[in-house]
C-alpha cells in the first residue's frame, strides 16, 4: 500500500480530499493517506517544494505561477484534477457594507451593482481625503486575487489604484475585518459566512455570479513525482473522484459537514457548513440567500483541469504584471493543467468525459449536453459577469484587449 501525504487549507473546498480519506475511498484504492493541515498557502508552497508533500490542494493558478518560475523554490507542478467549482464570496466590512447600500447596492450579489456601488464610495472617500479601502487576499497566485481584480476593473475600479490589496491566510480574515484592519475581502468559505454571521460583515457578491463554472482549487503534485508514480497517482484522482460524486449527493451533505467540522479539518461549527453544500450562506448577521452552482463537486463535469481555466488565470496573471506574455509561456501555463492523466486514470470508472481539453469560456449560456466519452454529460451554464467570453486559442489578443481596460 503506497503511503501519501497531502497537504490542505481548511476551507470548503478542501472537501472532496477530506471525504476521500474519511470514507475509505483512498484506501479502497490501495493508498494510504496522511493529511496535512496548513494555515497558508506559502505554506503549502514551501511544504510541496521541499518534499514533504506528495500531494496538495492548492489555489488553482498556483501550479501555473511555479512552472512559470514566479515564486522562490517553484517546484514543477503538475494539476491532473480540479476540486471542483466555485466556492468563494467578497466579503466587506459592516460600515463599508452600509456605505455601498447607500450608494445603490441592493444585498442580492449582483456584481454589477455591487461594484457600482462600491466605486461611488471610493469616490467619496476621495473627495474627503480619506485612505485608500484595503481589501485582503488569500495570496497573489490566487483566484481570489485575479478574480478580485477583475471584478473590480469591469466595475471601472483600478485595483492598484484606487485600493490597497493585502495578503492573509483566509482564516485569519473574520478576525482582521473585526478589528478593522481590513475593509475588505475575497476568500473561500467559511470564512465569509463566518464573519456575516458575527455582524461583523457582509457578503456583496461571489465568485459563482463573477465567473460562474470556474474552479477553485485543484491538486497539485510534483511533475517528478507524478513521471515515476503513473499507478499510484490514478489511484488518488479515482479516490477523489469517486469522494466528489459521494459528496454531491444531498443525503449525505450533513455526514460531510460532520467530516470537514472535526478539529484535524476546519474545526468550525457543523450547522455552519452543511448549508453551503446546497447554496445557502448567510449574507448578513441575519440574512441569508441561496446561490445557484455556489459550490459543485461533481456536477458539470466539476473535476475536469480544463486548460482554458488555465489560460484564463495566466492571461490575468500577465493583466496584472506579474509575469510577461509570450508563446511559450502560455504553453507552459497550458500544459500546467493535464486532461490526459484525469482522463486515463478515470477509464476504469466508466464516467463521463469531456471530448475536448479547452473550451470557450462564458460560450454557453443555458445548461448544454457535450460530446463526451460516455453519455450524460451537461456543462453550463459558464462565464463572466460583464458578458465578456474567452477563447483560449486567441489567449494574446485578449490580453491585449485588456490593456486599455482598467
Amino acid at each position: 500500500m503506497q503511503d501519501l501525504s497531502i497537504g490542505f487549507v481548511p476551507l470548503l473546498d478542501s472537501a472532496i480530499v477530506l471525504a476521500a480519506e474519511a470514507k475509505g475511498f483512498f484506501i479502497e484504492e490501495g493508498l494510504k493517506v496522511r493529511l496535512t493541515r496548513e494555515t497558508s498557502w506559502s505554506a503549502i508552497r514551501d511544504r510541496l517544494a521541499v518534499g514533504s508533500l506528495q500531494a496538495a490542494h492548492v489555489l488553482a493558478p498556483m501550479p501555473i505561477a511555479a512552472n512559470l518560475g514566479l515564486f522562490p523554490l517553484a517546484p514543477k507542478l503538475v494539476a491532473p484534477i480540479a476540486l471542483g467549482l466555485g466556492g468563494n464570496a467578497v466579503t466587506v466590512s459592516a460600515a463599508l457594507g452600509a456605505a455601498m447600500e447607500a450608494e445603490g447596492d441592493e444585498s442580492d450579489l449582483d456584481p454589477a451593482k455591487a461594484g457600482a456601488a462600491l466605486k461611488r464610495v471610493i469616490a467619496v472617500r476621495r473627495a474627503e481625503g480619506l485612505p485608500p479601502l484595503r481589501f485582503g487576499v488569500v495570496y497573489v497566485f490566487s483566484g481570489h486575487n485575479l478574480e478580485l481584480r477583475y471584478w473590480l476593473a469591469a466595475n471601472g475600479i483600478d485595483p492598484d489604484r484606487d485600493i490597497e490589496i493585502v495578503v492573509l491566510p483566509p482564516p485569519f480574515m473574520p478576525d482582521a475585518v473585526e478589528a478593522g484592519r481590513i475593509d475588505g475581502y475575497c476568500a473561500g468559505e467559511p470564512w465569509n459566512t463566518i464573519a456575516a454571521r458575527r455582524g461583523a460583515a457582509r457578503i456583496v457578491t461571489v465568485k459563482a455570479k463573477i465567473w460562474r463554472s470556474s474552479p477553485e482549487k485543484v491538486l497539485a503534485l510534483p511533475a517528478d513525482f507524478v513521471e515515476a508514480n503513473e499507478e499510484t497517482v490514478a489511484a488518488l484522482l479515482r479516490g477523489l473522484y469517486r469522494a466528489s460524486q459521494w459528496a454531491a449527493e444531498p443525503e449525505n451533505h450533513p455526514e460531510l459537514a460532520a467530516i470537514l467540522a472535526e478539529p484535524g479539518h476546519l474545526d468550525v461549527d457543523r450547522a455552519m457548513l452543511e448549508p453551503l453544500f446546497s447554496g445557502t450562506l448567510a449574507i448578513s448577521e441575519k440574512a441569508e440567500t441561496t446561490v445557484e452552482d455556489f459550490f459543485l463537486t461533481s456536477a458539470k463535469a466539476a473535476t475536469f483541469p480544463w486548460q482554458s481555466h488555465a489560460l484564463w488565470f495566466y492571461s490575468q496573471i500577465v493583466r496584472w504584471g506579474l509575469c510577461d506574455h509570450s508563446a511559450e509561456n502560455a504553453e507552459i501555463a497550458k500544459m500546467s493543467y493535464r486532461p490526459d492523466i484525469y482522463r486515463k486514470a478515470l477509464q476504469p470508472l466508466h464516467t463521463p468525459l469531456p471530448g475536448a481539453s479547452l473550451k470557450v469560456e462564458g460560450a454557453l449560456k443555458a445548461p448544454t449536453p457535450v460530446g463526451a466519452s460516455a453519455g450524460g454529460l451537461i456543462l453550463g451554464p459558464d462565464g463572466f459577469f460583464d458578458g465578456q467570453t474567452f477563447d483560449p486559442d486567441q489567449v494574446g489578443a485578449y490580453i491585449e484587449q485588456q490593456k486599455g481596460a482598467v
